[in-house]
């Protein structure tokens, strides 16, 4: 049986009068026992998930961390062999394993201060967003906006 079947038992036992006293209570005891069974092991499923969910989040953010250093890794290492080999005034080396040529690459544009950029390099970009705080109000006190609606947000708190 699932919850809310148990619920609708539930409601249907309550609604009868055919019924002996202590045999409605006994009966409800078991459905709600039933019920709160079930209910109990939703509640340990969304905490464990939550732990889960916690233990990922950070495992992203350390696995995000590593890759940020291995980039950095590599492409300081790279500089440094272009380096060593233009200062050997060599166009390739030929190791055991590579054949390494430095080559030349479109430029980098660096900019040091923003500020100082003259305003002919500069872009207007507008941004168009929702005002969801107003769009929100509006809703709330009854008006109807095209293209939205407010939905129930109810959830339980598992203490």
């Amino acid at each position: 049986m699932n919850l809310f079947e148990i619920n609708d038992s539930i409601k249907q036992i309550v609604d009868r009068d055919d019924i002996d006293p202590q045999a409605l209570k006994d009966t409800l005891d078991t459905l709600e026992l039933t019920r709160d069974e079930k209910l109990d092991g939703l509640a340990g499923l969304i905490e464990r998930d939550t732990a889960d969910i916690d233990f990922l989040t950070n495992k992203i953010k350390q696995l995000t961390e590593q890759k940020r250093h291995y980039e950095k890794q590599k492409d300081n290492l790279l500089k440094y062999m272009t380096e060593v080999i233009d200062n050997a005034g060599v166009k390739q080396v030929q190791t055991k394993h590579y054949i390494l040529k430095p080559r030349n690459y479109r430029q980098k544009t660096i900019i040091s201060d923003e500020q100082k950029i003259p305003t002919e390099y500069r872009v207007k970009k507008e941004v168009i967003s929702i005002n969801k705080v107003k769009l929100y109000t509006d809703l709330k006190n009854g008006l109807s906006v095209p293209g939205a609606y407010l939905e129930p947000n109810r959830k339980t708190i598992i203490n």
